[in-house]
């Protein structure tokens, strides 16, 4: 019974055990979240903002590839308001930029 118990085995056990922690605790922390206010407002708005922020960034240290491919997604979102579609159209064009041309 003892040899079950070897170092790998008690590590996936401990790995097991902090995983359905962390999950337990995403959920709890999620339901504790405010749903009307304007901690909820802010909360919803930051996907948003937090992407922003990353484009902004890669705009800002970027050259004429990345200029091209945010005007590209900047035209995307204005004409179809949606963001998978953006964020696809932006993603296509920096890499077709950057390999192929």
């Amino acid at each position: 019974m003892l040899d079950a118990f070897t170092p790998i085995t008690l590590v996936i056990l401990g790995l097991t055990v902090a995983n359905l922690t962390i999950r337990l605790s995403g959920y709890y922390l999620g339901a504790a979240l405010p749903q009307l206010g304007a901690w909820a407002r802010g909360l919803k708005a930051l996907p948003g903002t937090l992407i922003t922020a990353l484009v902004t960034l890669q705009l800002i240290h970027g050259g004429p590839n990345e200029w091209i491919a945010g005007a590209v997604a900047l035209g995307v979102a204005i004409i179809s308001r949606s963001l998978p579609l953006t964020m696809l159209a932006g993603i296509a064009v920096i890499f077709a930029l950057r390999h192929w041309i």
